[in-house]
């Protein structure tokens, strides 16, 4: 096998035993025994478990930005725009098997590894709203404001309705959630 086929088989499996066992619960023998490699091959590709984790966190963050850019639509509004793009990246990350384990670790056993992977996804999000903020502000369409804080804000605010506000209270729709973020918040900002 190649080396670079063995790079991908370890990245493979590691997100498979991430996805199933959770950050804490994987260790280095299970990747091992999923890729069919020995373990000190996968020590020839990455140092240590975190930084194996941090690879599949940036391949996650790269194909949320990849799904909010083919989302995007440079005709639509910033509010048709964010709408489509929220939900879809949202639901997306959701759904994504290693997210949603890394969900369930933090809400069950706090692991710290798990919390900073939790909030990549969220900031690699927040990072493309930003771009997209300057950009419906050069272009007229959004007033004039710090742009880093207005896509956290944005990001933040509808995390806060899909998944806080249902902890404590009758769970939002989907719909109604985008529905509250335009009233309250991107009302605010548009022209």
């Amino acid at each position: 096998m190649a080396e670079i086929d063995r790079r991908k088989e370890v990245l493979k499996a590691a997100s498979q035993s991430f996805s199933l066992y959770g950050y804490k619960a994987t260790t280095m023998d299970q990747i091992a025994k999923i890729a069919r490699v020995g373990k000190g091959t996968i020590y020839t590709f990455f140092e240590s478990k975190e930084e194996l984790f941090q690879e599949i966190m940036m391949q996650i963050n790269a194909e949320i930005q990849e799904l909010a850019q083919l989302i995007y639509r440079e005709e639509k509004s910033f509010q048709e725009n964010m709408r489509a793009i929220l939900q879809e990246v949202l639901t997306y990350r959701s759904n994504h098997p290693l997210v949603a384990q890394l969900v369930h670790e933090i809400r069950d056993i706090g692991t710290p590894e798990a919390m900073e992977g939790v909030r990549q996804t969220e900031e690699a999000l927040i990072q493309y709203v930003k771009l997209k903020v300057e950009e419906y502000t050069r272009r007229g369409e959004l007033k004039p404001s710090d742009p880093e804080i207005t896509a956290y804000m944005l990001v933040k605010t509808y995390l806060m309705l899909t998944r806080e506000w249902s902890s404590t209270r009758e769970p939002l729709a989907d719909e109604r959630i985008l529905e509250l973020v335009e009233f309250y918040f991107l009302y605010g900002v548009g022209k």
